[in-house]
């Protein structure tokens, strides 16, 4: 069930229910509460909080999450923060840009991360960090050369989920399932190489391409299409794709520098990945902990993860009970989430429950929204339930955050806002609040220059709308000790 308010919240019981007039009214009275936080950085880029500038990074380049953000946008926050010292920490982990650009800054990183392609991605990078050897590189240059899958026979199939069903060429299915075969009878370090490169070029093979919320397919794949067939262009041979990228992480081990310096130099930071879901595992670390926390969570944009990350999951052994777990564990983004007990999480969930009830743009959104869904107004009847869920997650999940955090110390979330049944939802500016009412001082909300545009299907209805992309600066109240 969703957590039940503590606080009285009928505050529109007594009129009608809140109109889009009505809500703009109100985001307008909270805009103006924080107009002197709200600043456009001119230097804040699209790139810089998605993968794109990370395409051509050593290391970071491996695997395209295209749901990360740059290197340099940690480094970028970390420097003005001040942040030179203590542990960081990235509930929302993914493919760990906050854990290895702290590391590489002389500072220990803590993640949490739900996805298994988050953490093994993580977990690969480490190991090769810190124990691959110049004789393992030049294994994998002789794999590269030989290309001794093709040799291999009665190769156990692939894993598949429904939603991942027909989703290569015949003979690439075949040379995968040999691949990885092979891979695994390999050495543990080795294994965990070839696998992880075999992750990095799923898409590139497949008939799919990752589309936000779903896997879109092309009119090749033989499945059922819609009105307009997707021709997503060249579909890669296997063996061409799997040499391209083991001969790029090769490069990037050996790279221009002394390979016994790669391999012997002590790392500056450590970095400890925590499995599952930060509703969980928040509770349990140490109060007053961290100097700083540097994240972006999923947004409330309907993206499920379990279905564009479909490919990896399945190669990784998930298999459909396993899915689905997944994406009830995680934060409520998508209309499939079910609502989420937070009374029965071990958390502060009392303090961020609270925060929200008493957020009132917050809840005239959705006393607005449940009004649309019960007239059968939105084009799903989930996003009343998905929103609810989102912010009152969130707000519990600030409020621990603001208890690990040490005094003085500071949190930098990037986020977007959306639109929903033609209404604005300024969630920078409702999580801010939020965030201020558990104790945290709101100290800037950076504005990219270029914001976001709504969907077509809500620009089709409701019109045009940019939608701001902000990084939040808070910070926790009290003098660090630092």
């Amino acid at each position: 069930m969703v957590a039940t308010s503590t606080i009285d919240i009928g505050v529109f019981s007594l009129t009608p229910p809140p109109s889009i007039a009505g809500i703009d009214l109100l985001d307008g009275l909270l805009r103006a509460r924080y107009e002197r936080q709200l600043r456009v950085e001119r230097f804040l880029t699209r790139q810089l909080v998605s993968f794109q500038s990370s395409k051509k990074q050593p290391f970071y380049r491996w695997y395209k999450y295209k749901e990360g953000f740059a290197a340099s946008l940690v480094d970028y926050l970390l420097e003005t923060g001040g942040i030179t010292s203590g542990k960081i920490l990235d509930p929302f982990a993914g493919a760990g840009t906050t854990l290895f650009a702290s590391r590489d800054r002389g500072l220990d990183a803590d993640g949490i991360e739900l996805l298994p392609i988050g953490r093994k991605v993580i977990e690969t990078r480490l190991q090769v960090a810190t124990s691959v050897s110049a004789e393992d590189i030049t294994f994998i240059r002789n794999w590269i050369a030989e290309k001794p899958w093709r040799m291999v026979d009665d190769a156990p199939p692939l894993n598949e989920l429904k939603i991942t069903r027909g989703a290569y060429p015949q003979e690439t299915f075949v040379r995968i399932s040999q691949y990885l075969a092979l891979s695994r009878k390999q050495s543990t370090r080795i294994a965990a190489i070839l696998d992880f490169a075999l992750l990095c070029i799923l898409e590139d093979v497949s008939y799919t391409r990752k589309d936000g919320q779903y896997l879109r397919w092309d009119y090749r794949s033989g499945r059922k299409i819609g009105a307009k067939a997707f021709d997503k262009g060249q579909i890669r041979p296997f063996d061409d794709a799997i040499e391209e990228k083991l001969q790029q992480i090769a490069s990037d081990l050996d790279g221009e520098i002394d390979q016994q310096e790669l391999f012997k130099r002590n790392l500056p930071g450590r970095v400890k990945l925590f499995p599952g879901s930060c509703l969980d595992i928040l509770s349990g670390l140490q109060a007053n902990s961290y100097s700083a926390v540097v994240t972006s969570p999923p947004y409330c944009n309907r993206y499920d993860y379990t279905r564009t990350y479909a490919l990896e999951l399945a190669a990784l052994g998930v298999n459909q009970e396993e899915l689905s777990d997944l994406r009830q564990a995680m934060l409520s983004c998508t209309v499939e989430n079910r609502p989420k007990d937070l009374a029965a999480l071990p958390g502060q969930w009392k303090i961020g429950i609270a925060a929200a009830d008493r957020q009132e743009l917050l809840q005239a959104i959705l006393e607005f929204l449940d009004k649309e869904r019960s007239e059968n107004r939105l084009n799903n009847s989930g996003i009343a339930r998905m929103v609810r869920g989102y912010f009152y997650e969130m707000s519990c999940t600030i409020a621990d955050l603001h208890r690990v955090l040490e005094p003085g110390g500071k949190l930098f979330m990037v986020n977007d806002n959306v639109r929903y049944a033609g209404v604005s939802i300024s969630v920078d500016l409702i999580l801010s609040d939020i965030a201020s009412a558990i104790g945290f001082e709101i100290e800037q909300i950076l504005v990219l220059p270029i914001g976001k545009g709504n969907s077509s299907q809500q620009m089709g209805v409701h019109g045009r709308d940019q939608l701001r992309k902000c990084i939040y600066v808070w910070a926790k109240k009290g003098k660090s000790n630092r």
